[in-house]
């Protein structure tokens, strides 16, 4: 065992720290006492240490496997700088550099050589010399196929333990799962290999989910709060990544597009200009970030709905990697959750691929900690809500749910943690279909217990339950519902759940008390005050016809036409016939009444923020300055320049963008509506672009 003092000065001297973090020393620990090692450690948490501080101290050659060429050369990259002797061989050098790799090799000039898996058979001779002193198999993950980012050429590694049984291997990944783990251990031949799992805990990210509507003015917006500052957009396709590469440049950002259709060498030139901070945005397929190790990446948006939690968790933690706060936004839609499904339909283990993608669509929608759901996911119990994500900054409304709770926590264990939620469902209500009566469950003691509660109410809950930890999904054997170990809590020592959107009288008397007390002084409380009207008329829950949410985006965009009501979220066809025309016309009377306050207390709203542009303000200033959205003073803008005023709108709208309005115009059916063009350009222009355009088309003809 090398004595500590000395591992803290190769810390110091090679890596700079002055002390280890969590884990690390004690998987270096095991490595020098020759023992396999799986370590699982989120991104950021210092995984590389745990091989590469025992390779600068171990007498021969760390073989290290990775995926990506990137994340070789990054790595090899950063122990050069550290003045560690390391390099990579892979299909891009040149026969005359490898062979220079090989001499190296021959003379232990090297501590690290980096491989790809693919690559292993070409570096025979290296097995040969037997100076192999540690293997690490890094972003372990791959080689499962209950994993997110499944590798064929990983499963192959398992030789290596055949080959090298004396020599200690490090498995190491930043996510997965109780399946993933014990298949990465099983195909890589170290079954009673020492697992070390750090927590999943990032507390300085933050976490947001949108409905994947207006994405670009919403990502504008979000960009706008954030100047200068680096960041990831993931997007599903490649061609995404170019649409909103180009948008944002078009916008004035620095961004670029990355994916794997584009030229070897100009990945590498783009990688290493966000690596420099040339490149402040990438839009990206997942294939980037791996294993880079860019610490000051403030953001990170997903443009799509991943495909698993496990790969959501990884791609979030490539943001504030220095510990500093940062943001993640998440936007999901139906549309995103059809084409995952085609592609987990067609890939070799369908059924787990498709229950892991409704795992991360029920995050997606959950109202319960966003943290407590990923945490738990990974095996990680917490009692406390994080307070950090937009559940917990904008709690929906709750009412003790643990006798719901008990029911459904004592017909799982009573069921052995044997079946799927529909079986578990099906006992709860008393069904008499084939599955139950074969199998006897209508003498399990809870049968038909809760049979006054909706499948569909009962699907929620359970999926709350697995949100807050009390449930988990066995993956890896048919989706089968079991207990955690925090469930005896509620079981057992009377642990109170509080569960959200449930539609009982308590919850609706609730409810309606809370509303009542609010008084109708801004849109909002005016919006509320004809919810709870409409609730007492249709004797239901005010949550049920609209939550608070969409009356706070409806007072934010003011809709005022069937058009733009549909645009809110939360509002459907059904709802848009049933309460659009009351609501409807509640926001135009209270704009009306707000129009004339302005005309006494201000003047002419147009003419001062004409002023404010004659004194050269921009868009962004006058509507600070003012109080008002920007649409507003774009509003402002065209009427002025409708009217004559001296205002020139080209300062706001491209002349590609007009020409291409103007071509769109013959097009069209209907030219005379804003949202024809909008579909018609798939969001790539938004609304006030289109309307500025048109102004100035109108004008012009």
């Amino acid at each position: 065992m090398v004595e500590e003092a000395q591992l803290l000065g190769i810390l110091k001297e090679y890596f700079g720290y002055d002390s280890f973090r969590p884990l690390q020393k004690k998987i270096v620990d095991a490595v020098f006492a020759g023992k396999d090692n799986l370590v699982i450690m989120p991104t950021g948490g210092g995984k590389s240490i745990c091989y590469q501080l025992p390779a600068v101290l171990l007498p021969g050659v760390t073989l290290v496997v990775s995926p990506l060429i990137a994340l070789m050369k990054d790595q090899v990259d950063g122990l050069t700088a550290n003045g560690i002797p390391a390099a990579f061989l892979n299909s891009t050098q040149t026969e005359t550099e490898q062979q220079e790799i090989f001499s190296k090799l021959q003379t232990n000039e090297l501590k690290l050589l980096y491989v790809a898996p693919e690559s292993l058979q070409y570096i025979d001779a290296v097995f040969s010399s037997g100076n192999i002193s540690l293997i690490a198999v890094d972003e372990a993950h791959c080689i499962s196929s209950w994993g997110h980012d499944f590798r064929p050429a990983y499963t192959q590694l398992g030789y290596l333990k055949n080959r090298f049984p004396s020599t200690p291997m490090i498995a190491l990944t930043a996510t997965a799962d109780k399946a993933t783990r014990k298949d990465i251990c099983e195909q890589l031949n170290i079954p009673y290999a020492k697992k070390h799992i750090a927590s999943f805990d990032r507390k300085n990210l933050s976490l947001e989910v949108r409905p994947g509507t207006k994405k670009f003015g919403q990502i504008l917006s979000f960009l706008n709060q954030r100047p200068n500052e680096s960041g990831i957009i993931y997007c599903l396709s490649r061609k995404n990544t170019e649409d909103l590469a180009v948008k944002l440049q078009n916008a004035g950002f620095n961004a670029a597009a990355y994916h794997a259709g584009i030229a070897h060498n100009e990945r590498t030139s783009i990688q290493e200009n966000f690596i420099n901070d040339k490149t402040e945005i990438i839009c990206a397929t997942i294939a980037f970030g791996m294993g880079i190790d860019k610490s000051n990446v403030r953001w990170v948006i997903h443009y799509n709905l991943p495909k698993n939690l496990e790969g959501y968790y990884q791609e979030i933690g490539r943001a504030g990697r220095d510990g500093l706060p940062s943001s993640t936004l998440l936007f999901h839609s139906y549309a995103d959750v059809v084409q995952l499904q085609k592609f987990a339909g067609n890939s070799g283990n369908a059924e787990v691929q498709l229950a892991k993608l409704d795992r991360m669509k029920q995050y997606s929608e959950a109202l319960s900690c966003r943290r407590k759901i990923l945490l738990s996911y990974f095996g990680e119990l917490i009692s406390e809500d994080c307070g950090n994500c937009d559940v917990c900054m904008n709690p929906p409304e709750f009412f003790d749910g643990t006798v719901i709770a008990q029911k459904a926590l004592s017909t799982i264990y009573r069921l052995k943690g044997q079946e799927p939620v529909s079986v578990v469902i099906d006992v709860l209500r008393g069904s008499q279909n084939a599955v139950i009566l074969e199998k006897g469950y209508q003498h399990v003691k809870t049968y038909g217990i809760a049979n006054d509660i909706s499948w569909r109410d009962w699907q929620q809950y359970i999926i709350q339950l697995i949100n807050l930890g009390y449930v988990e999904i066995a993956f890896h054997d048919q989706n089968k519902l079991q207990l955690t170990a925090i469930a005896k809590n509620v079981l057992f020592e009377n642990e109170k759940v509080r569960l959200a959107d449930v539609n009982l009288a308590e919850v609706q008397k609730e409810v309606v008390e809370k509303e009542q007390k609010a008084a109708p002084d801004n849109l909002f409380e005016r919006l509320r005050k004809l919810r709870l009207e409409l609730a007492k008329e249709e004797e239901i829950p005010a949550y049920l016809i609209f939550n608070d949410a969409a009356l706070k985006e409806m007072e934010k965009a003011r809709p005022m036409t069937d058009d733009e009501f549909m645009q809110i979220n939360g509002v459907g066809r059904q709802k848009m016939q049933n309460y659009g025309y009351r609501f409807i016309k509640e926001i135009i009377a209270f704009s009306k009444e707000k129009r004339e306050k302005k005309k006494t207390s201000k003047g002419n709203t147009h003419k001062v923020t004409l002023e404010l542009y004659k004194e050269g303000l921009g868009v962004e200033e006058i509507s600070k300055k003012r109080g008002l959205a920007t649409t507003t003073i774009y509003s402002h803008l065209a009427k002025l320049y409708d009217s004559g005023e001296d205002i020139d709108l080209h300062k706001f709208v491209s002349k590609a963008d007009i020409e291409a309005v103007q071509k769109a115009r013959v097009e069209l059916d209907n030219p005379d509506a804003l949202k024809p063009y909008y579909e018609h350009f798939q969001e790539a222009i938004d609304y006030w672009t289109i309307r500025l355009a048109l102004t100035i088309l109108d004008k012009e003809s």
